[in-house]
């Protein structure tokens, strides 16, 4: 027999797993329940999985399997599940893999806002989280960066996208950075070096590409993946 508050967390967790293919996470969880702390979450889930309704998938971010639910569920109308797209090269998408949605997947930080037009400050402090398939990061450290304004559209880039950010200060010709201008304003431009002068595109006629010394240009990381939510 599961109390209240178990077979609340228990179902929550079921219905997102359903609509995302990803469970929730913590913070989430507390809010669902109205709890004062993530300390309660994590003993309901330890009661759950010694009750053998819920597993937990070990070096995974916010995996969590439903092995069975109470008796006393009640099925939820059946609804078409959301099934995550990445953006790939060219503007192309393609849905990913029911496993690779479900499971493999790294919690990354959203950063803040990064300008794609008329450059905005420098980047902010984690404002949220977000889970990210395995697939798009390969090795190294990352972040997430939602993008502001329209200046990459024909490089498949909208406003209000988030992109995936590998961390570095390193980038070939071409690529697409986070760029800190006079260790002051962040922008996602593609980087050009031209002589001893860096440039950085647009890919908008709409706007101009700015011409910087090597000085005034600090690579944070270059563009890995972009996540587009649909409303």
């Amino acid at each position: 027999m599961l109390t209240r508050k178990q077979h609340e967390l228990l179902m929550f967790i079921h219905e997102r797993i359903k609509e995302s293919g990803v469970s929730p996470s913590f913070d989430e969880m507390k809010d669902a329940l109205d709890l004062a702390s993530k300390s309660g979450i994590h003993r309901l889930i330890t009661a759950l999985e010694e009750r053998g309704f819920l597993r937990r998938l070990p070096h995974r971010a916010r995996a969590l399997e439903v092995i069975k639910l109470p008796e006393s569920a009640t099925p939820s109308r059946s609804r078409t599940p959301f099934r995550p797209q990445v953006v790939e090269g060219g503007g192309q998408t393609r849905p990913l893999p029911a496993a690779e949605v479900a499971n493999d997947v790294r919690e990354l930080p959203v950063l803040g806002k990064i300008a794609a037009g008329t450059p905005i400050e420098a980047i902010q402090h984690e404002r949220d989280r977000i889970s990210v398939p395995e697939s798009m990061l390969g090795s190294g450290e990352h972040f997430v960066l939602e993008v502001q304004g329209d200046s990459m559209i024909d490089a498949g880039i909208l406003d209000g996208d988030l992109v995936v950010i590998r961390k570095g200060d390193q980038a070939n010709n071409g690529e697409i950075v986070v760029a800190l201008v006079m260790g002051e304003e962040a922008t996602l431009k593609r980087l050009r070096r031209k002589g001893g002068s860096i440039a950085l595109e647009p890919a908008n006629r709409a706007y101009e590409t700015r011409i910087l010394g090597p000085e005034q240009v600090q690579v944070q990381g270059k563009l890995v993946g972009l996540i587009r939510r649909y409303h």
